[in-house]
């Protein structure tokens, strides 16, 4: 899989890329990350990529014909070495939640390309340009460069054989069932008074396997009943 991220702060990855099962998938060469910052396209002596708004506004507001060129540039870039072009996701607080099925969907996509803000946020056209747009949540950041890297996180550890166990991502929160994680207890078998539930100490898989169903139901049902209600509808 191919990650193409458009980003004024390339710098910002580096850590990020060469660690944990992140950092494995890039040496095995089940992840390809290229960075690109929309700068090399900027204007003047300075390199400008944003400009003031149109009509007023605090702030400054990034630039459709600077964006649009790194965006092409990267799909260039793929022409000529015979590879895919990226499928291009805005990230924006405007966006649709991003959630696990969104992951599991780009998991599948050959190459991806997510595209960073800054500033006061895109020009509009910006959104002619790109083929949806994906948010971490209802809040706001300076940067999309955090949201890029869970993105990267969630879909690169979805990929064949980079976590090694696709059993552990099948039973985890908001896998193929839909409901949260069952509750998970390893040693000491006690501590300050609490224990771990005898059932899990038996052995009897079959029993364990029962109690783990209807664990994370319950948990579920009390902590997000709005995945039951969104199963239900078939939203998900």
């Amino acid at each position: 899989m191919r990650v193409d991220v458009v980003t004024l702060f390339p710098e910002l990855f580096e850590t990020f890329l060469a660690t944990s099962f992140v950092g494995r998938a890039m040496k095995t060469g089940a992840l390809d990350v290229r960075l690109r910052s929309p700068r090399e396209h900027g204007l003047g002596k300075h390199r400008s990529v944003d400009d003031t708004p149109y009509g007023g506004g605090s702030g400054m507001v990034m630039r459709v014909d600077v964006l649009v060129a790194c965006m092409e540039a990267l799909d260039g870039e793929a022409d000529g070495a015979g590879e895919p072009r990226a499928r291009r996701v805005l990230l924006t607080p405007q966006g649709q939640p991003f959630r696990q099925p969104i992951a599991a969907r780009l998991s599948a996509e050959p190459a991806i390309m997510l595209i960073c803000g800054r500033y006061e946020g895109f020009d509009e056209r910006v959104r002619s340009f790109v083929a949806e747009e994906v948010s971490l949540g209802d809040f706001v950041m300076t940067g999309g460069e955090v949201a890029a890297m869970a993105i990267i996180e969630a879909t690169v550890r979805l990929l064949p054989g980079v976590l090694g166990n696709a059993e552990s991502v099948r039973e985890e929160s908001h896998g193929e069932a839909g409901l949260l994680e069952y509750p998970q207890y390893t040693r000491p078998a006690e501590f300050r008074g609490l224990g771990v539930p005898e059932v899990l100490a038996g052995g009897h898989h079959a029993e364990i396997a029962k109690w783990r169903d209807a664990q994370a139901l319950e948990r579920t049902r009390a902590r997000r009943p709005d995945l039951l209600a969104s199963e239900a509808k078939g939203d998900r």
